[in-house]
C-alpha cells in the first residue's frame, strides 16, 4: 500500500518539474518570445502551483 502512494507522489512530482520546465523553456526561447510578440502577452491561468512560495516576489521574465 506504501508503495502505491510513493508511486503517485513521485509521478505527481515529476509531472510538476516537466511541466515548469517545458514552459519556462517555451517562454524563454527565441520561437516563445517571438510567437508573444506576435500573438499578445501572456495568458494569466490561476493554477494552485502559482500559490506557492516561490513565487511570491515574481518578475515578468
Amino acid at each position: 500500500m506504501k508503495a502505491i502512494i510513493f508511486y503517485i507522489v513521485g509521478l505527481f512530482m515529476l509531472y510538476i518539474v516537466i511541466e515548469t520546465a517545458v514552459r519556462k523553456g517555451i517562454n524563454n526561447s527565441n520561437i516563445g518570445q517571438l510567437l508573444e510578440k506576435k500573438y499578445g502577452g501572456k495568458e494569466d491561468k490561476k493554477s494552485f502551483l502559482d500559490d506557492d512560495l516561490d513565487n511570491e516576489n515574481k518578475t515578468d521574465y
